[in-house]
């Protein structure tokens, strides 16, 4: 029986209140329109699993203090407006089944309430010198922009092997939750090693979530975004890749051209799916995800056992096995 989200929370359910409150206050604006759309993000917020692994990661090396508080606010802002500024270059007009910020007021507002939250973030470091969480969400932001624009890169050339792949993957949606679990770390320790050890395990964890965001492209379900999007967007995806490197030159050649030329073709797409399928490419991507999730648990298992060692690797868990 898979344990609830409400369960995980409960060791720190009365921070996350705390937390949400905080964070509420950080996105008030004066300019009226500002404050209306982040009214509007605020009530479709998500499953909070960043600010979650900041807070847990705290309490797991020695407890949650203000700078976490604020950690947490600055990461949350970084992912916010990381995704608004992401529906604006892939012109999506929903997120999590709300309408996107560019859909209701157009890319240029969009634009610029990104622009916000992410200034946002970084003064509330500023203003209380905390210099090393300021480090900690610039590098993070840095490695999502150099991620983006490499797989935009490859993707022109469909040459992406696993290896790039898993960097890719590593900088654009792990180094955010390595950034998180870094930055609960820092607010808690002085200690270098344990603070890049937490960062190992968040981006373990990163990276096992986009495997399985990029498995959820050849399943049925309805997760939130059209199916078999990364295909129309020409991204190689690590199913694909690994059928394609064990694929004849012939079939290769097929299946590359399908992603390339006729990925907006229902037929050909679902030829491809089928594939990918039947010559295990699900398979093999699952067993991958899996052995992060094992390499992240060991992490944890370093540690003293706790509550909130407990909740990070049920929170791990549920990540990788959630519908959407």
């Amino acid at each position: 029986m898979s344990t609830s989200l409400q369960e995980i929370q409960a060791p720190i359910a009365e921070e996350l209140i705390y937390f949400e409150k905080y964070f509420r206050s950080a996105m008030r604006s004066d300019v009226a329109l500002l404050d209306k759309i982040t009214r509007y993000l605020l009530k479709r917020k998500g499953k909070q699993m960043r600010p979650m692994l900041v807070l847990f990661s705290a309490d797991l090396l020695g407890g949650i203090t203000p700078s976490t508080y604020r950690g947490a606010a600055l990461m949350e802002l970084l992912h916010t407006a990381s995704l608004i500024h992401d529906d604006v270059v892939d012109d999506s007009d929903q997120r999590r089944g709300f309408f996107s910020i560019n859909a209701l007021w157009k890319n240029k507002i969009a634009v610029l309430v990104g622009d916000f939250l992410l200034s946002r973030g970084l003064l509330m470091a500023l203003e209380h010198d905390d210099f090393l969480m300021l480090k900690i969400g610039s590098k993070a932001v840095k490695l999502i922009s150099e991620g983006e624009l490499l797989q935009m890169e490859k993707a022109r050339k469909l040459n992406i092997d696993e290896a790039l792949y898993l960097d890719i993957i590593t900088a654009k949606t792990a180094s955010l939750f390595a950034s998180c679990c870094e930055m609960g770390a820092a607010s808690a320790t002085d200690d270098p090693e344990i603070i890049e050890t937490m960062r190992l395990f968040g981006e373990k964890v990163g990276i096992a979530f986009q495997i399985k965001d990029d498995l959820f492209d050849y399943g049925t379900d309805d997760v939130g975004k059209p199916r078999a999007i990364d295909i129309k967007e020409r991204k190689l995806t690590l199913p694909l890749i690994n059928v394609l490197n064990q694929a004849s030159w012939g079939e290769r050649r097929k299946l590359i051209n399908i992603v390339r030329r006729h990925n907006t073709d229902p037929k050909k797409v679902q030829y491809l799916i089928d594939y990918v399928y039947e010559n295990g490419g699900i398979d093999y991507s699952t067993r991958i995800m899996n052995q992060y999730v094992d390499e992240a648990d060991e992490i944890l298992n370093g540690f003293p056992d706790s509550p909130s060692r407990k909740s990070l690797s049920e929170l791990m868990h549920f990540a990788i096995n959630r519908k959407k």
